[in-house]
């Protein structure tokens, strides 16, 4: 990255913008999105290890776009690894269904549409699709009719050996907006929308070394770190993350050292990410101590309150440029954590140097985070979000401690604990977001004439805006 004139003070995203150069990239789809942090997964977009964010379904979601999501290390580890078992076992093109017995009742239909993007509600009976269910099926439905007896018998059924294209124009001309892939048998594999087959033929899946979707999982830096780090690499996560709020400190490297040893005897070669920290010098020493990727942030989060209550924490653009630059230098790199609000953050972040950028509660108020789906007193669909150092997220931490050691904890606290990440009408599921960012991405590379990740950090040039400069570059949704 090169500045057209010489910053004066450390720089958050919205205080720069990228400059057009001259381009040879005609077209979007000439871009190449692989990430720069080792892991190559084809999308550099990581979902953030936050309970609210990553859970089952946003891993495997998120993984048969191409990025990965990192399961928090509030969850139990027996849950964590059955959780890494079935995204393993998901198929890596068609969505897991939501199926429902012949004899379930409307009201358990109405509950788990909301559980996926797709929008649809197969009936199974052995295994085998005997109906679906549509949001329009439920309405003025009562809620302990029959699943049986609302449904829909017609199916699309295609092959998994068919190509996206092939069940893209088969459903074209059944004037179907999804389909049931089944097996030889004639058992559910997985569903299929128009838009899902067009994605598939531009998102390649992120794969691990046998051919199933990638996951990763993080671990603290307090209790028996090194019990869980072995049973979470026994279990097969790809990568794993060490993680703890101030990550330049003795402790961090310290556990981190413990976890190198561990992945080295279990798992050789699965990547070790570790943060937080936001300078060269607390870069050079995670990666000394073991990490081969440093998650780089500190107060940029939507849910952090750490710069309002401590005052500690670095503009994202600047530590993202310094932190990358240290990692590279030794021939390893970092994920910019926090601070992502619009595509051009995400874009911004990867000119900066970041291997990949990990998004949090934007990434919250989507179909496939973990919370249930609310409404609003005004109809609008949302989702609650928190902090992983807020009050919730302690209670959570600590519910296994004395009452004494509950209480104390939190005290200290930092962090909302209760935000609305509301579902954008238009981009409810994590499928849309990443359209969003990946077009935003692809588009800035072809600004910059890069086909690649790091042709786009050698040729991007920012230059520094004004408040008013970046408020002149905000569209309008209605006239002024």
């Amino acid at each position: 990255m090169r500045f057209l004139n010489t910053p004066q003070h450390d720089l958050t995203y919205n205080d720069v913008f990228l400059v057009p150069s001259r381009s040879t990239v005609t077209s979007r789809l000439d871009v190449d999105l692989t990430s720069t942090d080792g892991l190559g997964t084809p999308l550099p977009i990581v979902a953030a290890n936050m309970t609210a964010v990553s859970g089952r379904r946003m891993a495997e979601t998120i993984a048969r776009a191409g990025g990965i999501a990192i399961i928090p290390q509030d969850i139990p580890t027996d849950v964590v690894a059955a959780t890494i078992g079935k995204v393993k076992a998901s198929h890596t093109v068609f969505d897991t269904p939501v199926t429902v017995d012949p004899k379930a009742t409307m009201g358990e239909v109405i509950n788990l549409l909301p559980k996926r993007n797709h929008g649809v509600v197969l009936v199974v009976a052995d295994g085998l699709p005997v109906g679906v269910l549509t949001e329009a099926d439920t309405q003025g439905v009562d809620r302990f009719t029959q699943a049986r007896t609302v449904m829909s018998e017609e199916i699309v059924k295609v092959s998994p050996a068919d190509s996206p294209r092939v069940i893209f124009d088969q459903l074209a001309a059944a004037h179907a907006d999804y389909a049931v892939a089944t097996d030889a048998e004639g058992k559910v594999l997985g569903v299929i929308t128009r838009k899902g087959a067009l994605r598939a033929a531009i998102y390649p899946p992120a794969l691990d070394p046998q051919g199933r979707l990638m996951i990763g999982t993080a671990v603290g830096i307090n209790g028996d770190v090194a019990s869980r780090a072995e049973a979470l690499l026994q279990a097969g996560t790809d990568v794993l993350v060490v993680d703890t709020a101030h990550g330049h400190q003795d402790k961090m490297i310290d556990v981190l050292g413990q976890v190198r040893q561990v992945r080295d005897r279990v798992a050789p070669g699965t990547p070790l990410v570790a943060g937080n920290v936001v300078t060269a010098e607390g870069t050079r020493e995670l990666i000394e101590a073991g990490a081969d990727v440093v998650k780089v942030g500190v107060g940029p989060g939507a849910m952090c309150t750490t710069r309002m209550q401590t005052g500690v924490g670095r503009p994202q653009l600047s530590a993202v440029l310094e932190c990358a630059a240290a990692a590279r230098e030794l021939g390893k790199s970092i994920w910019a954590d926090g601070g992502v609000r619009h595509p051009r953050d995400v874009a911004l972040a990867l000119a900066a140097g970041a291997g990949s950028v990990m998004v949090g509660s934007w990434f919250a108020g989507t179909h496939e985070s973990p919370g249930d789906l609310q409404l609003a007193p005004d109809g609008r669909a949302y989702k609650e979000s928190f902090g992983m150092a807020s009050a919730r997220a302690v209670k959570n931490r600590t519910k296994d401690s004395s009452g004494f050691e509950r209480a104390r904890a939190g005290l200290f606290e930092e962090g909302i604990s209760s935000s609305r990440m509301f579902l954008d009408p238009e981009r409810p599921g994590i499928q849309d977001l990443l359209d969003f960012i990946t077009s935003g991405v692809r588009s800035s590379c072809t600004y910059a004439g890069a086909r690649t990740l790091p042709e786009f950090a050698e040729r991007a040039v920012v230059g520094i805006q004004s408040p008013s400069g970046y408020e002149e570059g905000r569209p309008l949704h209605s006239s002024w």
